[in-house]
């Protein structure tokens, strides 16, 4: 005869599988998109497949412009030219008896700390003002050399600069020694001012390295900074770098192999590679039919034609058991503010829904036994 223990339990059980609501650490795929044939939904889904992934990329960029922008490598000439700001100094020799330059007792003059004006021009004594901006120091001594022969038959002339602002770049923050670096000459590249500035500070992660010249932007990752030989570009007076954090990040739920705040570590992250970077999806927990992409447009962004979104959700699904799915994947970039979430199997709660029921059947044949 059965315990009535027994039957009282089993209709506990009943009970819960007609609520149909177990504890679960994901949503279930069919949960997420409901209603989603609804006219007034308020999101689109849209499975990513072979067919539609090029046309997929042509849609509007969330979340950052698409790509970061640096500029091609330029390394002109190896001599510095001087520029507005800079420091001249000038020694200037006349052998010559009742020299207008040297007096009875020497045969130079030296002329130090004078500044190249606003126009590129600095003064030198009877020759009145000569234009040295944009010449290199070589070039700049000649052509004093060439003017004071009207007054000095044979004049010989040294000339050093010290560089001023315009021939300066900055090493804002990011660095370990920032500050402000001289440029040596006109190779002078970005590495060497990252070196000479003590490298980028260990603090940063995932670092990215900007320029500022004349009121534009360039950033590039610091790894394929190193890595391109092409990106060491020559710097210019006046640059200003700084190394920041990479801000961009996706979100991970669900079941994947971990819930977590996602940082990129390269520029672009395509959807398998998201998957990879918090350990794939929960084998016994998730669907792999159901793995979910979720972004947000603007209303700027959408586009009635169908040639991008027709509504600012859309949630993009990527079946890993499809081979079709698998390889468009690869081609579909997650965007930074997404979120990456693996739904969950029914099949896992079903097996709760076992779990329960042999639990209580358990419990019933301990009664019986008593």
């Amino acid at each position: 005869m059965q315990h009535p223990f027994r039957f009282l339990a089993s209709l506990m059980v009943l009970a819960v599988v007609a609520a149909c609501t177990l504890p679960r650490g994901a949503a279930i795929e069919s949960e997420v998109i409901r209603n989603q044939d609804n006219d007034d939904a308020a999101f689109s889904v849209v499975p990513i497949t072979k067919d539609n992934v090029s046309q997929l990329a042509t849609w509007p960029t969330t979340g950052w412009e698409g790509h970061y922008h640096w500029f091609a490598r330029d390394p002109g000439p190896k001599s510095n030219v001087i520029r507005p700001g800079d420091q001249i100094d000038l020694v200037i020799w006349d052998n010559q008896e009742n020299s207008l330059l040297t007096g009875d007792t020497q045969q130079n003059v030296a002329l130090t700390g004078i500044t190249v004006s606003p126009n590129g021009s600095i003064f030198v004594p009877y020759i009145d003002e000569v234009r040295i901006s944009g010449s290199t120091p070589d070039a700049a001594r000649r052509q004093i050399e060439e003017q004071l022969r009207a007054v000095v038959p044979d004049p010989q002339v040294q000339l050093a600069v010290t560089s001023g602002p315009d021939n300066s770049v900055d090493a804002v923050r990011g660095f370990n020694a920032p500050g402000t670096y001289p440029l040596p000459n006109r190779n002078y590249s970005i590495l060497s001012l990252m070196s000479a500035a003590g490298g980028i500070s260990d603090s940063l992660q995932n670092p990215l390295v900007r320029v500022i010249r004349g009121g534009s932007s360039y950033e590039i990752r610091a790894g394929d900074l190193f890595d391109r030989p092409s990106a060491n570009v020559i710097l210019r007076g006046g640059d200003q770098i700084i190394v920041e954090e990479d801000d961009r990040y996706f979100v991970a739920l669900g079941a994947t192999g971990s819930e977590t705040i996602v940082p990129f570590t390269q520029e672009r992250i395509n959807a398998i590679e998201a998957l990879a970077l918090v350990d794939g999806i929960d084998d016994a927990r998730a669907n792999p039919k159901g793995v979910l992409i979720l972004r947000d447009y603007t209303r700027k962004d959408l586009r009635a034609d169908g040639s991008g979104p027709t509504k600012t959700q859309v949630v993009f699904a990527v079946d890993l058991t499809s081979a079709d799915s698998l390889f468009a994947a690869r081609k579909f970039n997650v965007n930074p503010g997404d979120l990456v979430m693996a739904t969950e199997s029914s099949v896992t709660s079903i097996r709760t829904i076992f779990g329960l029921v042999g639990s209580v059947v358990g419990v019933g044949n301990a009664l019986d036994n008593n």
